[in-house]
């Protein structure tokens, strides 16, 4: 491919609302090119970048026993108040409706594809003969972002693969998952990706079958718990939290309760401000509604609930938090003063461990613009149970090894999850097992962001000069760039040695430009092509510089040689991404 002869716009300045790596090297490089709030047109090379993921993907799902299918992007919205999506979506569903003949038919946008799929396999699989079964997709999806940003990061329409598994037992689900485990793994490392295999939140289904894969980057809108020294890593959402003894101070001098008027101080951060106190010195007290029983749930100012391990804790089915209604008779105050001293119904009081150290804290003091201060456990309130029910946070103990956690921001680009039988309940995938019985098919369920892996790529991998690809999702491979264009030896050369290139099955664009050797250099570095031929003042000794993109330095090679050197290195990094590795050490 010639350069004159394709679409490159790229720019010498960030462009406007472009704030982190990924989105302004993108658009810089003339990748993408923005169409509205969270939606993009991949140019010709970001397109060419995402087919390679895409194939990628693909041979890998394929090695792995998957069958590939393509689902509609419209469905009807019937099947999604089957499983009582409409409302869990809310506003991130697109919606709309079909008139046909005078007849509106509801229809939205697939955010994902768990309902079709699920129709589908309930149309056409009746026996346990015809499973287990892998079918995947690679679609668009849709969905209505409130705050698109970071580029192809976060937008309202992407490409996604997404694989749906369906099982007679157990055992067989666990076999599907493993596979789809190692499959991510050698997907991004593939890819090139500095991944890192997450636990996550299986939510109501229970048990430990689900993880993510994450991109470490300090962009990234997730947070990971991670252990340097065993290498346990979780989101927050699932992160446990090692045993560790929480005892109050043997001289500590307890305080004689105090009420305070706050007025204006609702938050935890108001409160600290108005009492001068730190976080670590307020108790949180948040009313939630457990299986429709109003629980007070007792946290460090500085901490969250985690609402999935108190659910867990409690055995329960449903754990939110309690309405206004229900806060004010159970606390006899308005949201925001909430304490557990003199609470005015009797509620099991739940309470983090933590708690148990501490000494002379503020807290709720269950009375409009209220707080009691020098509150202390055991003198002046009690707890019913005592429970890991936050989100951990950087120097926790490590539930492995004891070593404290770290945190670290991460992009979520794969998810691997056990989903049971939530939709093969609702949507009456059944099938006939050997004794003629009729029984719910057990399913699984397995997604990557096939853009997400360009966009964490570029964003984990950059310099100053512009993006550093792999030679696995580069758009071209090598840049064969010629100093003068209107030089006819040199372009006879370049020209032979592109063709020779292409000939040895390499992805090769010819920068024939009458640009000066600068502009073409920035643009190639810009890009990032693992590979720069240079054809200048070393032609007239039979020689070309090549440069890998990583590299400080570039080195002569023969003109009758450069096309077998080259063939057989790309060859070689494109199956182990040798080079590109070691230089990202």
């Amino acid at each position: 491919m010639k350069w004159t002869q394709t679409l490159i716009p790229t720019m010498k300045e960030t462009p406007n609302g472009a704030e982190i790596p990924s989105h302004i090297f993108m658009l810089r490089a003339g990748m993408i090119s923005q169409v509205m709030a969270g939606a993009y047109a991949y140019l010709p090379l970001g397109w060419r970048c995402l087919h390679k993921a895409t194939e990628i993907v693909r041979e890998e799902m394929d090695k792995a026993g998957g069958v590939e299918l393509f689902m509609t992007a419209l469905c009807p919205q019937s099947l999604y108040e089957q499983t009582n999506r409409v409302e869990a979506f809310g506003n991130v569903l697109v919606k709309t409706a079909l008139v046909r003949g005078g007849t509106k038919t509801p229809v939205v946008f697939c955010p994902t594809h768990e309902e079709e799929i699920t129709s589908l396999v309930s149309q056409y699989v009746s026996s346990y003969r015809q499973l287990p079964l892998l079918l995947y997709q690679i679609q668009t999806k849709f969905r209505n972002e409130e705050r698109p940003k970071f580029g192809v990061l976060r937008t309202s329409e992407f490409l996604m693969k997404d694989a749906y598994s369906f099982h007679t037992d157990l055992d067989t689900l666990d076999e599907t998952y493993k596979k789809m485990y190692e499959a991510y793994c050698k997907i991004f490392a593939r890819c090139g990706l500095p991944y890192l295999p997450v636990e996550a939140e299986s939510g109501p289904i229970g048990g430990d079958g689900s993880h993510e894969f994450m991109i470490p980057s300090e962009n990234g809108e997730d947070d990971v718990v991670y252990c340097p020294k065993c290498r346990y890593a979780a989101n927050v959402e699932k992160a446990e939290i090692g045993e560790t003894e929480h005892v109050r101070p043997s001289d500590a001098v307890l305080k004689d309760l105090a009420e305070i008027p706050t007025p204006g101080a609702h938050t935890i951060d108001q409160v600290c401000a108005f009492l001068k106190a730190k976080p670590k010195k307020v108790v949180k007290t948040l009313i939630y509604d457990v299986d429709g029983t109003p629980v007070a749930v007792l946290v460090r100012g500085d901490c969250d609930v985690n609402e999935n391990k108190l659910r867990r804790l409690l055995k329960a089915e449903k754990v939110e938090l309690a309405d206004e209604k229900t806060i004010e008779r159970v606390t006899g105050a308005p949201v925001g003063f909430a304490g557990p001293v003199g609470l005015k119904e009797d509620v099991k009081i739940v309470a983090d461990p933590t708690i148990k150290e501490c000494v002379n804290v503020v807290v709720g003091a269950n009375k409009s613009e209220t707080h009691l201060v020098n509150a202390n456990l055991g003198r002046d309130f009690t707890v019913d149970v005592f429970g890991d029910v936050r989100n951990a946070v950087a120097g926790d103990a490590c539930p492995r090894c004891g070593q404290p956690l770290t945190m670290e921001n991460a992009i979520e680009v794969g998810h691997v999850f056990k989903l049971g039988t939530k939709y093969s309940e609702a949507l009456n995938a059944k099938y006939l097992d050997e004794n003629g019985s009729l029984q719910t098919i057990i399913m699984g369920c397995y997604g990557i962001g096939v853009s997400r892996i360009i966009a964490g790529l570029a964003e984990t991998s950059h310099d100053d000069f512009g993006i550093i690809w792999p030679v696995a999702l580069a758009p071209y491979e090598i840049c064969v760039c010629p100093v003068k264009a209107t030089d006819p030896a040199a372009m006879e050369a370049a020209e032979k040695i592109s063709a020779g290139l292409e000939t040895a099955g390499c992805d090769v664009i010819l920068d024939d430009r009458d640009e000066r050797p600068g502009v073409k250099f920035k643009d190639a570095d810009l890009i990032g092509f693992p590979v720069r031929v240079t054809i200048g003042k070393s032609l007239a000794d039979g020689k070309v510089e090549v440069k890998w993109r990583w590299d400080s330095e570039s080195t002569l090679v023969s003109v009758d040689e450069v096309v077998d050197v080259l063939a057989a290195q790309v060859k070689e990094e494109r199956a182990s991404n040798a080079r590109f590795n070691a230089a990202k050490k």
